[in-house]
């Protein structure tokens, strides 16, 4: 009597995929759901973080995208409240935030501007080695110096550069952060420095959707500099 109990448990079991596994596949949608039933600091994190991912690599409309940013905040916020401790969910906070800038008016886009230079700040001094909270400190840097309004905020052009090469110190094998870097400096006018960052890129091995997603993105933005 006891062996179809077991097969049904190892049934159950192989049916059940992680929340991270679930993002390792690309499987953004689910991966929200499963989290957060998890109701603790870290599957709010993920929650957030398979929000983000779905907003920004499936989403098509510029609505839906909102949407799951918005889900992506919400998730984080309660990732704070369940650990103010946990940096991701500072960090997660940070990235959705700052994605939702790009939907909301000038004066809710000003507000969100410190909300994620203080989120990020917040996750670094949680972790100071926490290298995705280091890429976005650095894009954070050259989008609002570009804008013309870095000088409200604190916000550098010099700041970049320094801010990438720390984080691809302690993560060498992230191939978002040679993208992101490429995609910097080719901002910054550097387009012989992005070629190397957008080459390293594509030569890491892709472990995940969003890794070849990523080295697909990496791809283009080589096309454009040839």
């Amino acid at each position: 009597m006891k062996k179809p109990l077991v097969i049904i448990a190892l049934i159950a079991t192989l049916a059940w995929a992680s929340p991270g596994a679930l993002i390792d596949a690309g499987r953004f949608q689910e991966a929200y759901e499963e989290a957060l039933s998890l109701e603790t600091a870290a599957g709010y994190a993920l929650a957030a973080q398979a929000a983000s991912y779905y907003a920004g690599f499936k989403a098509a409309q510029a609505k839906e995208k909102e949407v799951w940013y918005s889900k992506a905040e919400a998730a984080a916020k309660k990732a704070i409240e369940a650990d103010p401790d946990y940096p991701e969910g500072y960090f997660e906070l940070a990235r959705a935030q700052g994605r939702l800038s790009q939907f909301r008016g000038i004066l809710a886009s000003l507000n969100l501007a410190s909300s994620v230079r203080d989120n990020l700040k917040k996750a670094l001094s949680i972790d100071p080695k926490h290298d995705a909270a280091l890429v976005a400190l650095a894009l954070w840097n050259l989008e609002l110096a570009q804008k013309g309004v870095g000088w409200m905020y604190g916000a550098s052009l010099k700041r970049v550069e320094p801010l990438f090469e720390q984080a691809i110190k302690i993560n060498p094998e992230a191939i978002a952060h040679r993208l992101e870097y490429g995609g910097a400096l080719i901002r910054l006018k550097k387009p012989d420095v992005a070629r190397v960052q957008l080459e390293k890129a594509l030569a890491l091995p892709a472990k995940t959707w969003v890794d070849r997603a990523n080295q697909e993105k990496a791809r283009e933005l080589l096309k454009k500099l040839d």
